[in-house]
């Protein structure tokens, strides 16, 4: 896939930008209907863009409700940071996509509510998404969950908090008819 077949409005915000897409990016729209895909690329390169690119496209096309897209992080600090960066697209587009986060921080209230009415794309990390997924109201939440993007997998693999997060992951499978 190349710019050209990006919707309009996402062309026109990164000409807007004076940005060009990198091959990694173009690589990820061209494969966003893969199960699975691994993008390493250096710091700076717009992996962030690159892995939210399909979902933001693909919710601007539909009219989706609920729980789409999980982002897991290591740390929360780095969930908030890439929630900001993330809220500039959907925000300069004006796209109607509501991004939340759920760490420790999340107050009980926001919590409670998100298990109600969850956001579209759910910034978290692994501790919390066990926890999420271990609520009786979670097939109802996890549904129509189309994907799941990790960051910073080298930080999780090889200790408990990776094991937890394959568990969930198992978990959203069974859930899920999308994943």
């Amino acid at each position: 896939m190349s710019t050209f077949a990006l919707p309009q409005k996402f062309q026109n915000w990164i000409k807007k930008r004076n940005w060009a897409l990198h091959t990694h990016q173009i690589d990820v729209l061209t494969n966003s209907d893969r199960k699975a895909q691994l993008l390493i690329a250096p710091t700076g390169s717009g992996k962030t863009l690159s892995g939210f690119l399909p979902t933001l496209i693909e919710l601007d096309r539909l009219n989706f409700s609920g729980l789409h897209t999980i982002y897991v992080s290591p740390l929360k600090a780095l969930a908030a940071d890439i929630k900001r960066n993330l809220m500039i697209p959907i925000e300069e587009m004006g796209l109607n996509i509501r991004v939340e986060d759920r760490t420790g921080d999340t107050t009980a209230k926001t919590k409670r509510r998100q298990r109600i009415d969850p956001p579209q794309i759910l910034l978290t990390t692994p501790e919390s998404l066990a926890l999420l997924i271990s609520f009786p109201e979670a097939n109802a939440i996890f549904a129509n969950l189309e994907r799941i993007i990790i960051d910073e997998i080298h930080a999780l693999v090889e200790n408990k908090r990776g094991h937890q997060l394959l568990l969930a992951i198992s978990r959203l499978q069974s859930i899920s008819k999308n994943l």
